[in-house]
């Protein structure tokens, strides 16, 4: 009850939204003539005159402040589970082993193999019961770890979506049955993710072995990854990939108990595979570096170095930096204006019960935001901070002056004595 009780004086105590604070607007388009939900996908412009986590961000039609959520487009990562073989050994010159799946669909798969210098053809067959009965075959494919030739390794298996219980697995090639210890099935996400640029970039610059591109990303904006597309040649490669973040001028001063970071280091790897060796189709890509999450609230300088070693640099058409795209949902009225308002730095996030309650509907309409202009009906909020804390140097001169006094008195007390 107490927690409860402050919560709600905090609440209180907030300064409320009001249009005419907010520094910048941006009017919606396309809003449907029948009501229902509608999402806007948020592009980065909206982010760097907006406070952190866009919690200044506000809806409104026409003056009357509209309930609203944001939702993240799902992240690729997901959790993996790990599956022991079963019945594994040598069969007609192949190693083979049978996999109990779990219940549900399921695609890639990740076979854990040791060894290295190698390229095998797995066959994959699966049914629905261990009864001995013939399976559905469900493809071949290529895995190999080519790490004398500098192109890396894959021991993925790119299935169509399937939802077999019982996978059996033959490898042809140079992989002995004490090298497989198992695979990992990621579950197939309801959607795929989204994402939106920030940057881009086809200018590098070449230091010595590497390739440098170079990004300035404005405050408060995420980059969730940095995406490659090279030119056609060569046809494969692999190279390794650091990319750093700097800050560009002084964060802004913020409420958290400790200061932000000014810089932020990772690392990946590009690869790309297109080639036949020892009868074998190869064709492979991993051409985007994930980003760990960071809050940058003030300006950064992004530095990606491409470690080309003594081969050739790669060419680019085009390097870019990307972020999951955000998408801002609400329920609109048929044919209403909306407006988007932000640049408010007084104001904290928006607990709506419209986000508790939220569920998207997969016919919502799309909308669209026209572009961003400085609100008319501007003017800074009123200062009411206390008179101390508006001149807190008047307070310094006030105890300067009560410790001369103080003195004073003593020195004359001490002579009358």
């Amino acid at each position: 009850m107490r927690i409860g009780a402050v919560l709600l004086l905090l609440a209180l105590a907030a300064p409320a939204p009001e249009i005419r604070y907010f520094h910048y607007e941006r009017p919606l388009e396309n809003i449907p003539q029948t009501a229902g939900q509608a999402c806007l996908a948020l592009d980065a412009g909206v982010f760097p005159h907006a406070e952190p986590e866009l919690a200044d961000l506000r809806l409104y039609r026409n003056s009357t402040e509209t309930a609203y959520v944001i939702q993240t487009s799902a992240s690729t990562a997901a959790a993996k589970q790990t599956i022991h073989p079963v019945n594994l050994g040598r069969r007609g010159g192949q190693t083979v082993f049978d996999v109990d799946m779990p219940a549900g669909n399921y695609s890639d798969l990740q076979l854990d193999i040791t060894g290295h210098d190698f390229i095998a053809t797995v066959t994959v067959t699966g049914s629905q019961a261990q009864d001995g009965s013939a399976g559905t075959k469900i493809g071949s494919y290529t895995i190999f770890d080519l790490t004398k030739q500098k192109l890396g390794r894959s021991t993925v298996l790119h299935l169509p979506e399937s939802d077999f219980r019982i996978l059996h697995f033959s490898i042809a090639g140079p992989v002995a049955p004490d090298s497989v210890n198992g695979l990992s099935v990621v579950r197939l996400a309801a959607t795929h993710p989204k994402y939106v640029m920030v940057a881009e970039s086809s200018s590098v610059t070449q230091k010595g072995h590497s390739s440098v591109i170079e990004f300035s990303v404005p405050a408060n904006t995420p980059v969730d990854r940095v995406a490659f597309a090279p030119g056609p040649a060569p046809a494969s490669f692999s190279r390794d990939v650091s990319v750093s973040a700097v800050l560009t001028a002084p964060p802004k001063p913020t409420d958290d108990a400790g200061p932000a970071s000014p810089m932020m280091n990772f690392s990946g790897n590009l690869l790309r595979v297109h080639s036949t060796q020892d009868g074998h189709r190869i064709d492979e890509e991993h051409l985007s570096v994930e980003a760990p999450q960071a809050d940058f609230n003030a300006p950064t300088k992004w530095t990606v170095t491409i470690d080309n070693g003594d081969d050739a640099p790669l060419q680019f058409d085009l390097v870019r930096l990307q972020m999951l795209e955000r998408s801002l949902c609400f329920d609109a009225a048929a044919g209403a204006g909306y407006t988007l308002y932000y640049g408010d730095a007084a104001l904290a996030a928006p607990h709506y019960d419209y986000a508790t309650l939220f569920k998207p509907q997969a016919n919502a309409a799309k909308v669209q935001a026209g572009p961003e202009q400085p609100n008319p009906t501007y003017q800074p909020r009123p200062d009411d901070r206390p008179f101390t804390e508006k001149h807190p140097a008047l307070l310094w001169v006030a105890l300067v002056l009560a410790v001369v006094l103080l003195g004073f008195i003593a020195l004359r007390s001490a002579k009358a004595a």
